[in-house]
């Protein structure tokens, strides 16, 4: 491609985030929840309603995991192409909706089939667990057969490009998790869908423009500031709580943060501790499924 073509589609490539999902592996509502925040989440849908966790990278056209409420996601949103899918873990609320891969390349209609194939890119460590757990390996290679996909095994280190824009899975603490780093000619993305607990960002990630992060576990009530889990809960010492969020925040220093992978609060009481950190004079704001951002 010449300079000039090349320049002309790096300008036509507009980078967008949409949230597909947004919250942790329990939709909002929960099937059969008589609480205060699933009514409301009936009564008003979304913002309020959330489901399961995925993200879509408009521009490059890349999904990022495929939670069991994929399929409605995908026909609620703005995708019109998937050129790519990133598993970031094999946990079942990143991998259960696999099967919308084959809804979205099969054909019935013709004869001989004309299918389409979607490639799924897995990092090393993801490629090996999936082998292990939930029958997600079997799967995709059941998927990979049919010719509906093609599986791709990053090595640790490696990057996938994608008319310009790289893509950089990398290990967390948690190191059976990846989160991914997305670059191109204007902007640096940081990409973690889940398991934060313990991550130390290094030098890699500064002058980020923008920073997906999940939430972490919200010890006191984001209006009341009352404590909502109790000091001793186990949790604690299994996940990043939203504090320690924060201050990896801080750290990385992003020009804007969005958090995502949210359970048990409402909209409206979100939207409270949104505002105290505005106050506080930190640009982070709390997506909901739906939300499409333009990275600037």
């Amino acid at each position: 491609m010449k300079q000039k073509d090349r320049k002309r589609a790096m300008e036509e490539i507009k980078v967008k985030i949409e949230f597909l999902g947004t919250a942790g592996p329990m939709a909002v509502p929960r099937p059969l929840c008589k609480c205060e925040v699933c009514h409301q989440a009936r009564e008003k849908g979304v913002p309020y309603s959330r489901s399961c966790p995925s993200l879509f990278l408009h521009g490059p056209n890349l999904l990022f995991d495929t939670s069991e409420d994929i399929n409605m996601q995908i026909n609620r949103s703005q995708i019109t192409e998937i050129n790519g899918l990133f598993y970031s873990h094999w946990h079942p609320d990143h991998v259960m909706g696999r099967r919308v891969l084959e809804q979205l390349n099969t054909n019935y209609v013709n004869h001989p089939p004309k299918n389409t194939r979607t490639d799924v890119f897995l990092p090393e460590q993801v490629g090996i667990d999936i082998k292990r757990f939930l029958g997600t390996g079997d799967h995709l290679e059941f998927l990979n057969d049919k010719g509906y996909i093609k599986i791709h095994i990053i090595a640790d280190g490696n990057s996938v490009n994608f008319n310009d824009v790289e893509v950089t899975p990398f290990r967390l603490a948690e190191d059976y998790a990846y989160g991914f780093l997305v670059q191109d000619t204007d902007n640096k993305i940081l990409i973690i869908p889940d398991e934060l607990s313990n991550w130390d960002p290094d030098n890699r990630f500064d002058g980020l423009d923008l920073a997906i992060l999940p939430i972490g576990v919200l010890e006191y009530h984001p209006s009341t500031r009352e404590r909502v889990v109790d000091v001793n809960h186990p949790v604690l010492k299994e996940e990043c709580t939203f504090s320690e969020t924060i201050e990896i925040i801080k750290k990385l220093n992003p020009k804007k943060t969005l958090l995502t992978h949210i359970n048990g609060f409402s909209f409206d009481d979100l939207k409270a501790l949104e505002d105290r950190l505005e106050l506080e004079g930190l640009n982070i704001e709390i997506a909901y499924d739906t939300l499409l951002v333009d990275v600037e």
